[in-house]
């Protein structure tokens, strides 16, 4: 029998819960987003330097948004499904004592753990939110940039995640997302057979689903870039757009 979009949604966060509580991902092949493809090793030598040791072993997603969202000083920038807090760490230092970097997570554990981080990593321009990436607890309009890290394919309604990414962004604003996604010639069906909804794999949209997506929440200029394939058809990308 098909799960329904809260039994998904459960099991999405009692995964990452687990991989919090336990220093790393600790959930099996077919757990979190982890595997080569996946993690801290997606960062650079120096970016890893600069954060603490929990963060580094929390970090499950499949690429480095914080390398492509050109994040410039005095920014206000939200991470989506923020985890160990590894982007919003590197996020506030990007955008310095004038900008501000928030965190967006459903998993307590994944917070706590993220507060840690940051405390220990001496960043103080942070904040770190309890809530689901489809309802954001932020005004309109109130940032210059959103970023996620292969979160947005765990989310049980892709269409209102990307409406509410557009709501918050100001005019102008912008995306940098890394993302699980599927190549046009595979079905929602045939993706479900290359991985489980909780590895990052089942629940990915297609190319041309977040080119539309993205278009549809009010964006232009979007692109998404397949950087590394993951499974058979699914790959690795980076997504931007642009807020009108």
């Amino acid at each position: 029998m098909e799960a329904t979009r809260d039994e998904l949604r459960e099991e999405v966060r009692e995964k990452y819960a687990a991989a919090a509580t336990a220093g790393g991902c600790g959930c099996g092949d077919d757990g979190c987003c982890t595997g080569g493809d996946f993690g801290s090793a997606l960062y650079d030598v120096a970016q890893r330097a600069e954060l603490p040791g929990a963060a580094v072993l929390a970090s499950l997603g499949c690429g480095n948004p914080t390398a492509v969202a050109d994040l410039r000083e005095g920014e206000h920038v939200l991470d989506l499904g923020s985890g160990g807090g590894i982007d919003v760490i590197l996020s506030a230092r990007r955008v310095g004592p004038t900008g501000h970097a928030y965190g967006l997570d459903m998993t307590e554990e994944m917070l706590e753990l993220a507060r840690r981080n940051a405390a220990e990593a001496g960043v103080g321009n942070v904040t770190f939110l309890k809530g689901l990436i489809e309802e954001i607890p932020l005004p309109d309009a109130s940032l210059d940039v959103v970023i996620s890290n292969c979160v947005i394919n765990l989310s049980t309604d892709k269409p209102a995640v990307l409406r509410e990414i557009g709501r918050v962004l100001r005019h102008g604003g912008r995306i940098g997302i890394s993302d699980v996604v599927a190549e046009d010639r595979l079905a929602v069906t045939e993706r479900a057979r290359r991985g489980s909804y909780v590895g990052c794999i089942a629940g990915a949209l297609s190319v041309s689903e977040y080119i539309g997506g993205l278009r549809s929440a009010g964006f232009a200029d979007v692109s998404v870039e397949l950087t590394r394939e993951v499974a058979d058809g699914m790959h690795g990308a980076i997504v931007r757009a642009v807020r009108v």
